[in-house]
């Protein structure tokens, strides 16, 4: 096998075929699932706390999605146990994907764990702020979740045309390929620099190897 499929052909999950198509999913599944529900709750805060004040929650919730995604990155995603259970549990979640990082079928976050953790945040989101203010934060935290896994598919499988999709790929690549303990921030990288893992900057040769498919 050479390394262009090695990237992409992740193995098995689980050995009955049935589980194991839960832990694939095309990434357009996302969109249909979450785009309706962040529509809804977005019209929904509108009419409850007005245009503006949706909107200055919505913000909010896309500021906390961006932490939420840096810090589930670098503190649970990149958890590792050298062995048992946890070891386990570490591979499906993450593991899996730094192996075979072009395996498109393992890049977006399966409905199986997306739905409950938004439920699971909506929830919070409620007890914390109540139904009116949570309906426009939550929509704005989703949206950033969205926003998120599609970008991360597309620096994986695309050629980003713009000078900012080309260096936000660099920095993932480099997160990959380079040095796997720094460029947590995918959709939002800024938050490297205020915790101080910004990308190392060189080895433009390794980067190299991955090709968008």
């Amino acid at each position: 096998m050479n390394r262009s499929e090695q990237l992409k052909a992740s193995p098995p999950m689980f050995r009955s075929p049935w589980l194991d198509r839960f832990t694939r999913v095309h990434p357009v599944v996302p969109v249909l699932l979450f785009l309706p529900a962040i529509a809804v709750l977005a019209v929904t805060g509108a009419g409850r706390v007005g245009t503006g004040e949706a909107l200055a929650w919505a913000a909010g919730g896309y500021v906390f999605w961006t932490l939420t995604e840096y810090w589930l990155h670098r503190a649970v995603f990149h958890f590792e146990p050298e062995q048992g259970i946890g070891a386990r549990l570490h591979w499906m979640i993450h593991g899996v994907h730094h192996d075979h990082p072009n395996d498109p079928l393992r890049l977006v976050m399966p409905p199986s764990a997306s739905v409950p953790l938004a439920l699971g945040f909506l929830g919070l989101f409620w007890a914390v702020l109540g139904y009116d203010v949570a309906l426009a934060f939550g929509a704005g935290f989703l949206g950033g979740y969205l926003l998120y896994d599609m970008l991360h598919f597309h620096v994986h499988h695309h050629t980003p045309r713009t000078a900012m999709g080309r260096k936000l790929r660099e920095w993932h690549m480099r997160h990959h390929f380079q040095d796997d303990e720094r460029a947590f921030g995918i959709s939002a990288p800024y938050w490297d620099w205020v915790f101080g893992t910004p990308p190392r900057s060189g080895g433009n040769r390794q980067l190299d190897e991955q090709q968008p498919a």
